[in-house]
């Protein structure tokens, strides 16, 4: 009896100390979500290049679409600009439809996307967070006209590019939608280069 007490407490007291042993790991920096849904696509579609282009390019969409929003959502609460604000709002709504599609593409082409801001996009959001004021206005403004060129850019590519037909034409369908915010902002900042 006194043995099968003993071997219960050693068997107790070893699983104590690896449960404490785990519990004083470092524990590691959380992945980058685009980081993340790129490694997946490229497990899935490693010997298929066609489709880990378009999921690269889907991937890079969902990830522009979630900034987008979050900087929208940051320009309608910290800006006092009545135009940025609306302009917020409009990313908001916007972006968020164009994420909804996005991810309804990837789920059919079983494509994984990024689903929370990616390093770059904390970045960005914090350096906009510094500023406040005209400073923030024309900070923001700034941001919108450089993300959108960019934006433009990867959808015109897509549009020649992409193999897949239903990226393509999603690509194609979007680049208008895009160059109104990217005229949208540039008179913003003419507006606010005034001030």
């Amino acid at each position: 009896m006194k043995k099968i007490l003993l071997a219960g407490k050693v068997i107790l007291g070893a699983g104590l100390i690896i449960i404490f042993l785990n519990s004083c790991k470092n524990e590691p920096k959380q992945e980058d979500p685009k980081e993340v849904a790129e490694d997946a696509n490229e497990a899935k579609f490693d010997s298929i290049d066609s489709k880990e282009d378009d999921s690269e390019f889907l991937v890079d969409q969902a990830e522009i679409n979630l900034a987008e929003i979050e900087i929208g959502k940051l320009a309608q609460t910290k800006s006092t600009n009545p135009e940025v604000k609306k302009f917020g709002k409009m990313l908001v709504d916007e972006h968020t439809k164009s994420a909804s599609e996005v991810s309804a593409l990837a789920k059919a082409k079983n494509f994984t996307l990024p689903t929370s801001l990616t390093e770059d996009g904390q970045e960005e959001y914090k350096k906009l967070n510094e500023k406040s004021g005209v400073d923030f206005d024309k900070k923001f403004a700034d941001m919108m006209i450089d993300g959108h060129e960019k934006a433009i850019k990867k959808l015109e590519e897509a549009s020649k590019d992409a193999k897949d037909q239903d990226v393509k034409t999603w690509a194609s369908n979007n680049i208008a939608g895009l160059t109104a915010h990217l005229e949208h902002a540039k008179l913003l900042k003419q507006n606010l280069d005034k001030k």
